[in-house]
């Protein structure tokens, strides 16, 4: 099978975009179970993507139910180094309107019920994580959201929360009191453990609502969002059509490429042999 260096995590709509070539699709297990979907095989370009359904097509599942260890276990298995990630997310700023487009540089965990690392069972690892996205890959998908003609917001910070349910005035208050820029459900289980593989990860945040917090804009509801939805998946569309190309063509000069060299404390004799095997996909170029 021909390695596919860039992945794509989203909603249904975008692997229908204009200019993608469809090859096939790719159903793998993990040893952390079974990714959300299968992977759609695409190219854009010459460039060969892997498409993944964050919530299963259909949207089956809640943010807390995805299999976050497995979807990004499978792009690394397809020998993906680099994923762009778009999702829905709240403006906690005036200025930040539905249909722009954030590109957060930060996070906040908010989440409570979650597997959020590759590590445990007989192996302890501490990536750093100081700066979760990389700065490389999220620099050209927002000149190419720019090119393409969206209203673009670089850097800012992604609070993460459990969901299903959102905010309540409270939180959504004391959220813009902590300066975050925009509010999501998913986006930081996927960049920590795209860290862990050593996988370049930008988030392509596209703002649907203004959560709870904003006096003269409805609360937030799902017809709202999926309204919004629709006017966003055209826009992402075209930023990743011009984006995909360039991300396969960047020269991986960032701390991504080596953030598990010095991560693995565990004496590599004291790990469990059946572990070595399962994490040989991310942790073989260290420990055999």
């Amino acid at each position: 099978m021909n390695e596919v260096p860039i992945g794509v995590i989203g909603g249904s709509g975008l692997y229908h975009m204009e200019g993608l070539t469809f090859l096939y699709e790719h159903e793998l297990d993990t040893p952390f179970g079974q990714p959300s979907d299968p992977y759609v095989i695409g190219e854009i370009d010459g460039v060969r993507i892997a498409f993944l359904s964050r919530h299963g097509r259909g949207h089956r599942k809640t943010p807390t139910e995805l299999n976050y260890r497995a979807n990004i276990y499978g792009f690394k298995v397809l020998g993906v180094h680099t994923i762009i990630s778009a999702s829905a997310v709240g403006s906690m700023k005036e200025s930040y309107h539905p249909t722009d487009i954030v590109f957060p540089d930060q996070f906040i965990d908010r989440t409570r019920h979650r597997p959020d690392t590759f590590f445990g069972n007989g192996i302890v690892g501490h990536i750093s994580f100081a700066d979760p996205i990389c700065a490389g890959v999220a620099s050209l998908t927002a000149a190419a959201a720019r090119e393409a003609g969206a209203r673009v917001h670089a850097g800012g910070v992604y609070v993460c929360i459990e969901g299903p349910q959102f905010s309540t005035r409270a939180e959504s208050n004391l959220y813009r009191s902590w300066a975050v820029d925009v509010i999501g459900m998913t986006n930081l289980q996927e960049a920590k453990l795209a860290r862990e593989a050593e996988i370049c990860y930008a988030t392509m945040a596209l703002v649907t609502d203004y959560d709870c917090w904003h006096e003269t804009a409805e609360s937030v509801s799902v017809d709202q969002i999926l309204g919004y939805l629709k006017k966003n998946a055209e826009m992402a569309q075209k930023i990743l059509r011009l984006a995909v190309p360039r991300a396969a063509a960047r020269k991986r000069d960032c701390r991504c490429v080596s953030a598990l060299q010095y991560a693995v404390i565990t004496d590599p004799a004291q790990i469990p042999p059946e572990i070595k095997e399962s994490l040989a996909p991310i942790i073989g170029k260290y420990i055999r």
